[in-house]
């Protein structure tokens, strides 16, 4: 500690050496004023032993400016009419809701004003919403709400903040309409009683906009953050941490939006300004380095994606204790990179890693945790072990319907996961339940044409397909399509899918001209919105592939199969499923062609990965042997 008596003011005591009067004068013990305050000037790991730190504190003065400054920061962040309410306040931003609830209640005992009970209902509506606890969180901001009523009138700013925040309770308990509801509410009173530049409005859009963030309408969310940026551009300097997460948000939007190069723009403003803001650190850069590595896995750059899930995770390491969520989310995102390269054992290992801190650090029923089930779930339906997928994702099940309301869209999203396992184990009417079950909810919680519920529409196209029935399955592979065409740029990938679909549709009917002409509408989509070695692509060659192989054109269709090849030789791990699917199209082609050799090299190749990636009880390596066995007695 540096303690510079030059800024001791007159007036102050911060320290006082009690030496004189210990039981042990020799320690020579200092006793400091509790308002004394430091500045934080280096923090660094000890040498001789890395569990310690060397913290560099130096004593600041009643004229530091920038102590001056803080102060003058906290007591405008601090509400509260008295000393009593701004230690409540105190408290819950500090987390401290158990302190904060018992001087709420003595406060409220006390209170003798409407406008008194109006506050303390508020902030016991903050408290509740931050502890998770919704439905008690809109009563306290209701009782608020009634309390305020009785002495203002209707448009009244003081209402704004609690129909504000009864709009963030709504959010989190994903009742998106009724979120809009109050913020609409919150907006337009802002928008009567403050100046058009008044950061308060631009918190109110950026609340709007990720509600249909949240309900998929990134469309509309992009449209309120831009007019959230637009006001912190006039009212803050450039280097403002909040334009670091209005551009943040806005990066989000893009990135759903699948407008890839657009996402990483805006995330790289919002990395800039946190880079200089923050120390090197801070979760907030963390944070950054994460959705950075999203947008490279969406583009199918995997390497790219880890190497910014790694700076973020290394981060989080220094950052926080070893049993913080945010690591588990951090080794969950790296685990679903490695699953998309089709490296199962590895993302196997990360997704344990995740689950092992969320059991530790999180409630058993908490909806992280039901996540983790979902994603080890995904490893083995990838897998083809859909016994043990199924185990997992009816675990996320049971968390899910216990942590969070009936209609909220997660809840939509485990219902499908199990019909997705169903499907593929070839029990129809099961999977159809399953996806039925998660269409009504996903109709009641989502707007009309959202890409989710086209997914779902498509899904149920699906199962028609794999039944046999084309046309069901084209009905509802219509329905998908016409939604994605509302819901999303012409570029997206969804609908070359979607094209895709249809394609196969028309493939398995003999209808070769028009799969092809589908599949060719798939292909030039992801052309454009794809990067050059993105696996989408290699599917879209692998297909058309398909169709000239049907037609008995196996020279063409090896043109096809070669290209898709070359793409997932580039893209994916040496045992990825994909390879072994391109290594059989193409022993099939040979073996068309009359070239048994070929045909047998290929088929080999395919058995090889397929012995390698998947349970030894899979049908499709039976299949593999059943083919070579057939090639063999041609030779």
């Amino acid at each position: 500690m540096t303690i510079d008596p030059s800024k001791i003011s007159a007036s102050t005591t911060p320290f006082a050496p009690i030496d004189e009067c210990s039981a042990i004068t020799s320690e020579k013990e200092i006793l400091f004023s509790m308002h004394t305050v430091f500045r934080v000037d280096d923090i660094k790991q000890a040498v001789s032993n890395s569990r310690l730190w060397e913290v560099q504190l130096s004593l600041t003065g009643d004229n530091d400016p920038q102590l001056a400054t803080l102060t003058e920061r906290i007591k405008r962040e601090l509400c509260g009419s008295t000393g009593w309410h701004r230690l409540g306040d105190l408290m819950l931003k500090v987390g401290h809701f158990n302190h904060a609830e018992e001087l709420y209640n003595e406060l409220l005992k006390n209170s003798s004003s409407d406008s008194d009970r109006a506050a303390i209902y508020h902030q016991l509506g903050r408290l509740k919403n931050n502890q998770g606890q919704y439905k008690e969180a809109v009563s306290f901001y209701e009782k608020s709400l009634e309390n305020k009523r009785k002495t203002l009138p209707e448009d009244h700013s003081s209402l704004a903040p609690t129909y504000n925040n009864i709009g963030e309770v709504y959010r989190n308990m994903g009742n998106y309409s009724k979120a809009l509801e109050f913020y609409d509410k919150s907006l337009k009173i802002w928008e009567k009683s403050l100046p058009p530049n008044h950061p308060h409005l631009a918190s109110s859009y950026n609340n709007i906009g990720e509600v249909y963030y949240n309900m998929g309408n990134y469309s509309k969310a992009l449209e309120f953050y831009e007019k959230d940026l637009e006001i912190t551009k006039k009212s803050l300097p450039s280097n403002h941490p909040s334009f670091a997460t209005s551009y943040n948000n806005i990066g989000l939007a893009y990135n759903k939006l699948g407008n890839y190069s657009k996402a990483l723009e805006f995330y790289d403003k919002s990395l800039k300004i946190r880079e200089k803001a923050l120390p090197p650190n801070h979760p907030d850069l963390a944070s950054s380095y994460n959705n950075i590595g999203a947008v490279y896995r969406n583009m199918g750059n995997y390497s790219k994606a880890l190497e910014f899930y790694e700076k973020s995770h290394k981060i989080f390491e220094k950052s926080l204790p070893p049993n913080h969520p945010n690591l588990a989310t951090s080794y969950n995102n790296i685990g679903e990179v490695y699953r998309n390269m089709g490296n199962y054992s590895k993302a196997l290992e990360f997704y344990d890693k995740s689950l092992k801190i969320y059991e530790k650090s999180l409630h058993p029923n908490h909806p992280d945790l039901a996540t983790c089930y979902n994603n080890i779930g995904g490893v083995y339906y990838n897998m083809g072990n859909y016994s043990k997928a199924l185990e997992f994702y009816e675990k996320d099940l049971e968390i899910t319907k216990k942590a969070l309301p009936p209609n909220r869209p997660d809840l939509a999203t485990s219902y499908n996961n199990i019909g997705a396992v169903y499907r593929n184990m070839g029990n129809y009417s099961k999977a159809l339940e399953f996806y039925d079950k998660s269409l009504k909810i996903y109709e009641k919680s989502l707007y009309p044409n959202h890409a989710v519920l086209a997914t779902c529409y498509n899904n149920i196209g699906g199962v028609y397909y794999n039944m046999g029935n084309y046309s069901k399955a084209l009905e509802f592979y219509d329905k998908s399509h016409k939604m994605y065409e509302k819901s999303l740029p012409p570029n997206r990938p969804d609908l070359a899918t979607s094209y895709n679909n249809i394609g196969a549709v028309y493939r398995n009917m003999g209808n070769y001209s028009k799969a092809l002409e589908l599949y060719d509408k798939s292909l030039k989509i992801s052309e454009k919105a794809l990067p050059a070695n993105h696996p989408n692509l290699a599917s879209s060659y692998n297909n058309i592939g398909e169709v000239y192989n049907k037609l008995g054109n196996y020279s063409k269709a090896l043109e096809f199969y070669d290209k898709s090849l070359k793409i997932r030789e580039k893209a994916l791990p040496p045992n990825h499923p994909d390879l072994a699917t391109s290594y059989n199209n193409i022993g099939t082609a040979y073996y068309g062609k009359g070239d048994y050799r070929k045909a047998l090299s290929y088929l080999e190749k395919t058995l090889a990965i397929e012995q390698s990636s998947l349970p030894p009880t899979h049908p499709t390596i039976k299949t593999t042997i059943d083919n070579i066995g057939i090639v063999k007695k041609k030779m």
